[in-house]
């Protein structure tokens, strides 16, 4: 069992308040149809008390996560924190303000300026700079710039941004949706009982997402724009807390922003709602390029989460100990493995050196000792641990049959669940009653018990997510599966390329219903200069783009000639009106018929 830093140290709750000019009042943010979309009002109990159903350490990251206003980070850098998971950061130029990771909802972002504007005054936003390729960074963009206002505005992004944005909220946004529900706790009550914090923040807002494509691409380390008079010097750190990712300096401002790099807690080597495992490695390697290459260019360091620090030394303590943390991890997990260990077990044999466990940004409120060092595991081995009896093993539900049956039945396996649960043993516990619901979904008893066991996991739990994964599944188990309400990829649909629509489509087909068609359509964009040539055959979609004039080899099915916005309207249903189409029209119809729908409120917890 780790031990916990001293709670007499109140360096965190004195940054958290620095600096603080004002808050929304009332804290609470609604879409125009009155939907409330944001509601850090309803985290006032934290002032209380920790109960018993809190981690003590979790209580008080979620205390500092809750703190909610307009503060003034340095000369010129205002952030907004607490109107969503992330934080916006607001830097005034010469005529007038940059805003910086414009949080996840349209409606959010626009609370934010509004709040910015209330007490420093009305600014034209002069510049948009999304610091990484997560959603909570750039979904609020319309809220800042809303359309047509980006016109002459630069919106600065690292290369590859839009490609990962799009891979992670597009390809597999249902999926990740879903579980992102049980990540941020969707369905619990922002209580002492239930959602507390996520640990990076308090949860995700449930707004509009909207994306605005990036106009510069910062492709190299060193590389210098000025916005609105304002130097900026950019490092950039690809493959650390996400895909495409930098930190970058206000030389004029003394301040550094460090993206996700470096916040106040252990992050994610890979996240639960699902994601590319991330290379801890390379993260490490680039905060430590970090301390080098900012030098004494700051005094203060903040972040698109958590609060600031101030102090170059304090900041560079930060960055050495959060440098070591995601080393530590990589390299003993790499040492375990090749001893023979397997993820599971290494993740069991971990613990941190005495001066990381001691260290309050270290703790696991996000990321987990447990989950991070299986995910280096799975980075390089995978899901096999080279044990054969696990290469072909039953899927869930035939498995827990068989399991049910070898126990001694629904009932004798019931009572030997609920006897591990007696004993504490409420990991064992929630294997067994996890295994009597797979064999049979309609055994309530067993789910009731199950839902329990899940709620004392979630109530010990020091991680954010953890706990929300725990107290989520126990509201699934009796009240039946939520549904994912939130719609990343239609407000992101106008920032798509072509190509990444198409490739939007073609991860829907339904393979085996298209294995006995063969189909060609061409795509000629107008507005583009681009033919795409999409081939349906053995049950998969595959398109490729040449020049417009170019003469394809072969006539497609069917051509239609058009425009992207015409594209767009075509893939949201609206048929051909106003489109030129030369062949079969019949053919669309045919290819329409084999894509699916993502399944929004498929089950977790249940088979």
């Amino acid at each position: 069992m780790s031990h916990l830093p001293s709670f007499e140290d109140t360096t965190d709750f004195e940054n958290a308040d620095r600096g603080f000019l004002g808050a929304l009042v009332p804290a609470v943010v609604r879409a125009a149809d009155g939907r409330v979309v944001w509601d850090n009002d309803a985290y006032d109990y934290l002032e209380g008390e920790c109960p018993d159903t809190v981690s003590p350490s979790l209580w008080r990251q979620a205390r500092l996560c809750a703190k909610q206003g307009l503060y003034e980070v340095a000369d010129g850098i205002y952030q907004v924190r607490g109107l969503d998971l992330s934080n916006m950061t607001l830097v005034e130029g010469e005529r007038g303000v940059i805003v910086i990771d414009p949080l996840i909802s349209t409606e959010c972002a626009a609370a934010a300026l509004a709040l910015y504007s209330e007490h420093r005054g009305e600014r034209p936003v002069t510049g948009l700079i999304y610091t990484h390729s997560h959603g909570d960074h750039f979904g609020g963009a319309r809220g800042v710039l809303p359309e047509g206002s980006e016109r002459g505005v630069p919106v600065i992004a690292p290369v590859g941004f839009l490609e990962h944005a799009v891979s992670e909220n597009v390809y597999a946004g249902n999926a990740m949706t879903r579980r992102a529900m049980f990540m941020y706790g969707d369905r619990l009550p922002k209580s002492p009982e239930g959602q507390v914090s996520a640990g990076l923040g308090m949860t995700t807002s449930t707004g509009t997402v909207s994306l605005i494509p990036p106009t510069v691409d910062v492709t190299r380390t060193g590389q210098e724009e000025t916005v609105d008079g304002v130097r900026i010097v950019f490092q950039l750190t690809p493959g650390t807390e996400a895909p495409a990712e930098m930190n970058f300096s206000f030389p004029q401002r003394r301040a550094l922003c460090l993206a996700e790099n470096a916040t106040h807690n252990m992050h994610n080597i890979l996240t639960l709602r699902g994601a590319v495992v991330r290379d801890a490695r390379i993260w490490s390697r680039y905060l430590d390029e970090a301390v080098e290459f900012f030098g004494d260019s700051y005094d203060v360091a903040f972040a698109s989460h958590h609060w600031p620090t101030w102090g170059r030394e304090n900041v560079v303590e930060l960055l050495t100990q959060q440098r070591d943390l995601y080393a530590y991890m990589h390299d003993q997990t790499l040492r375990m493995l090749n001893s023979g260990l397997t993820g599971a077990e290494l993740a069991e044999e971990m613990r941190l050196p005495p001066a990381l466990e001691q260290a309050w940004h270290a703790r696991g409120y996000y990321g987990s000792l447990s989950h991070n060092t299986k995910a280096v595991y799975q980075r390089y081995l995978g899901w096999f641990d080279g044990n054969p009896a696990h290469l072909w093993e039953h899927p869930p539900v035939a498995l827990a049959t068989r399991y049910v049956e070898l126990a001694g039945g629904p009932e004798a396996a019931l009572a030997k669940a609920r006897a591990y649960a007696t004993d504490g043993d409420l990991r064992f516990a929630a294997t067994l009653l996890n295994h009597l619901v797979f064999a049979d979904p309609r055994n309530d008893a067993a789910k009731e018990e199950l839902a329990g066991v899940y709620e004392r996991l979630g109530h010990g739990s020091e991680n954010g997510p953890w706990r929300n994964f725990y107290l989520m599944a126990a509201v699934e188990l009796r009240q039946g599966p939520g549904t994912v309400e939130l719609d990343t990829s239609s407000g992101m649909a106008m920032a798509l390329t072509t190509d990444m629509l198409l490739d939007s489509v073609a991860v829907r087909i339904d393979g085996p219903k298209a294995w006995n068609d063969s189909l060609t359509v061409d795509l000629a964009l107008t507005d583009e200069g681009n033919r795409h040539r999409l081939t349906l055959r053995n049950g998969a979609l595959t398109h490729r783009a040449t020049p417009l004039d170019a003469t394809p080899k072969d006539p497609a099915d069917l051509t239609l000639t058009l425009t992207k916005p015409q594209l767009l309207g075509l893939l949201a249903g609206q048929g051909l009106d106003g489109v030129r189409n030369e062949g079969d029209p019949a053919v669309l119809g045919r290819l329409f018929s084999y894509v699916s729908e993502p399944d929004k409120s498929f089950a977790v917890v249940t088979p």
